[in-house]
């Protein structure tokens, strides 16, 4: 790819950051093809601020390369900087300012980015750029900033489902008239089936990596070794092309099964009726609003039930939009929240997969092979074991953003420090979602074929997640006792009586322990 200059006065600098991979993106709406220079730069800073799976890094460079050859092809001049080109700087400040360093540029353009770790360095650029900078609002989400504070101005809690309502109601989505379509905002309570005996998830299309994704993993596997996952079964979209496959095929075979067992979880089944297109989405590969009429679009075609494109569109249209709206509206006192207090470091079985649990383990190879799991697995297996345990929200939110490929802060935080540990103090759950292991039963074939008891209460044999559940509950009596989505459980633990209680806290802390959920230290060892 070339790294042309720009050649007349008057040139305008457009960065395109590694997820802004979109026709549609701000910063080149008013692009001059023939005197504007579009910059694209592979840096370590955002390759390791936190030591993402192989598999991202290698997604995001053959997605940002094939990018940069279509704008080429359209005759866009695009200054590219690959990861190991020798004089890059490694950061996308650093990149900006080496850029204008040349001369020639009288401004810069740029659409926001989606982390204000990065918002805040761009914002300390443009005041010491020696050139105008202007930040464009990022028109890909369906929800604005300014919308989504207008609407939670007045509100004392934010809710997810309210705010759903709301973006049904303006796009027109899953509507009759006034009214949502069959009657009903939510059909979540027909989409909790486990997976019935017989019935297996179907196969799923998986993007064979082209020449050009081969030489991105290539590099990855050369300059990132030590990062956490493998790159053997990489199959993620790059291309708008390879993204509207994956769409058309999930559309057509695999969105009717979708509501059914969308909670669903199978022991070696990482995708079970699942999209897998929230890579591309966060990539800007594919728009989420058209996403969303295409799925409606398959319901009015009579191709899917209703409570399968409702609960698909919820995903994108709600809480997608939401926790972005969250994130930004909540941010930057929104990172450090902890309200449980929680303080233990993260065991060691979370990168390892090391465990007897069988859920565990499943969902933590699923995640180091394919950079992936799905959002019941994230929630409550992972999510609802890290909470329990008392993991410290700041190694969570390290291990998800670590581990997933379609991890980006905005959406990140608010999942794990929200709903995962609700270490937000429920900001966005209305509760935290613990559960013990007849949850993790009832939805999934985990259980059989593990070495620990579902039904033990207590003791070693009996499964981690039940002795640790009560004791959750007690040990954070003072700060939940009031919640009233927890009053028919803390009802149950006030029966127990208060030798029991203390019972339950000692054994859930052993159990602790025993995991690997050490306490603070007060110094180095």
């Amino acid at each position: 790819m070339t790294n042309p200059d720009p050649t007349r006065r008057g040139a305008t600098l457009r960065l395109v950051l590694g997820d802004q991979l979109s026709d549609a993106l701000a910063g080149l709406g008013d692009l001059d093809a023939a005197r504007d220079v579009v910059l694209m730069a592979e840096v370590r800073e955002e390759a390791t601020y936190v030591r993402h799976h192989k598999q991202k890094i290698a997604l995001t460079f053959a997605a940002m390369r094939a990018h940069a050859a279509r704008l080429e092809e359209r005759g866009v001049r695009v200054r590219y900087v690959r990861i190991d080109a020798p004089d890059n700087r490694h950061s996308i400040v650093g990149e900006l300012a080496r850029a204008l360093e040349g001369g020639g540029f009288e401004r810069v353009v740029l659409t926001e980015c989606g982390e204000a770790r990065l918002a805040r360095a761009l914002t300390a650029f443009a005041a010491t750029a020696g050139v105008p900078v202007e930040v464009r609002e990022d028109r890909r989400f369906i929800c604005s900033h300014d919308r989504f504070r207008r609407w939670a101005a007045d509100k004392r809690e934010l809710r997810m489902e309210y705010f759903y309502r709301e973006m049904r109601r303006e796009t027109g989505l899953l509507m009759d008239g006034t009214e949502p379509e069959g009657g009903r905002w939510n059909y979540d309570t027909e989409n909790r089936r486990k997976l019935a005996k017989g019935v297996r998830p179907p196969e799923r299309l998986r993007t064979p990596p082209s020449a050009m994704t081969r030489e991105a993993m290539a590099d990855v596997e050369r300059l990132f070794p030590e990062h956490f996952g493998t790159l053997d079964g990489f199959g993620w979209p790059v291309t708008v092309a390879d993204a509207e496959a994956v769409l058309e095929d999930f559309l057509a075979r695999i969105l009717p099964g979708f509501g059914d067992w969308q909670d669903a979880m199978a022991e070696g089944q990482p995708w079970m009726w699942h999209g897998l297109i929230s890579t591309a989405i966060n990539l800007g590969l594919l728009d989420p609003l058209d996403v969303c009429r295409r799925a409606e679009a398959v319901y009015a075609a009579g191709g899917a039930p209703l409570n399968a494109v409702e609960g698909f569109i919820r995903q994108i249209l709600g809480w997608r939009e939401f926790v972005r709206g969250v994130y930004w509206l909540k941010s930057p006192e929104y990172g450090k929240r902890n309200f449980l207090d929680a303080d233990r470091a993260l065991p060691w079985f979370f990168w390892s997969g090391e465990t007897d649990m069988a859920c565990v383990a499943d969902v933590v190879a699923t995640s180091r092979d394919n950079a992936y799991a799905h959002h019941i697995q994230r929630l409550m297996v992972t999510g609802n074991l890290a909470m329990m345990l008392g993991v410290h929200p700041d190694a969570v939110d390290d291990w998800y953003m670590t581990v997933y490929a379609d991890a980006y802060e905005w959406v990140e935080m608010p999942n794990t420090r929200g709903m995962a540990t609700f270490a937000d103090g429920g900001i966005v759950g209305s509760k935290p979602y613990a559960a013990s292991g007849a949850y993790i039963n009832r939805m999934s074939d985990y259980c059989g074929a593990c070495c620990y008891d579902v039904k033990g209460k207590s003791g070693d044999g009996a499964c981690p997640f039940n002795r640790l559940y009560w004791g959750f509950l007690e040990r954070n009596r003072a700060r939940l006792r009031d919640n009233i989505r927890l009053a028919m459980p803390y009802r149950t633990l006030d029966g127990f009586g208060e030798a029991k209680r203390a019972a339950l806290l000692a054994e859930a802390e052993a159990t602790r322990l025993v995991l690997g959920a050490t306490p603070p230290t007060d110094g180095p060892e």
